[in-house]
């Protein structure tokens, strides 16, 4: 249940795992305070990512932050690994912080993930009620938050979501474009 708009209790306690900012001032009002918290935030998500690696999963990881800076949910693909075709990040990142909150609404959370959600992910931030999204890199082929569609954003929606793009944007695009280079077969040379 959740209590007094600070965040997240259940039987009285607070849920989720508490992290350097979590003294009810998430995120920080300072823009360039913002700034480091997102960066650390995407570095969590970023090192969720590498353990997708392992399975074969292509490497997105994602965190969810509840409105009190708590760390409630943290998911990577896991598509490869369980055959559930919507194992992506940001769905399992959610589920977790639903449990973890005992709600469906995720309302005040935000979610942290290194690529930007496709179309099934940006539906369930907006089905999910998350206030934020801070993303890292953005996908020109298949991003539903402000690439190819906007679905977060869209005016006809019942619920629109904040967007952070591009933290650390490098980072990110790097560990995709790494482990697409390294599934790609090579061309053989013309006779």
């Amino acid at each position: 249940m959740r209590t007094g708009g600070r965040g997240w209790t259940v039987n009285g306690a607070a849920t989720g795992l508490d992290l350097p900012w979590s003294d009810g001032t998430f995120p920080p009002p300072a823009l360039s305070r913002r700034r480091v918290v997102w960066d650390a935030l995407m570095g969590m998500a970023l090192h969720e990512a590498t353990h997708a690696l392992a399975s074969g999963d292509v490497p997105v990881g994602a965190i969810v932050v509840g409105p009190d800076g708590r760390l409630v949910g943290v998911g990577r693909n896991r598509r490869e690994e369980t055959g559930d075709p919507t194992a992506h990040a940001e769905v399992l990142a959610l589920r977790q912080a639903a449990l973890s909150t005992g709600q469906w609404r995720l309302t005040g959370c935000t979610l942290v993930v290194t690529l930007e959600p496709c179309v099934m992910c940006a539906g369930a931030l907006v089905a999910a009620r998350v206030h934020r999204l801070v993303l890292g890199a953005w996908d020109p082929k298949a991003g539903a938050s402000g690439s190819v569609w906007d679905m977060v954003r869209d005016h006809r929606a019942n619920h629109h979501v904040e967007v952070v793009g591009g933290v650390r944007e490098a980072e990110c695009s790097a560990v995709l474009r790494a482990f697409f280079e390294s599934h790609r077969t090579p061309v053989e040379e013309d006779r």
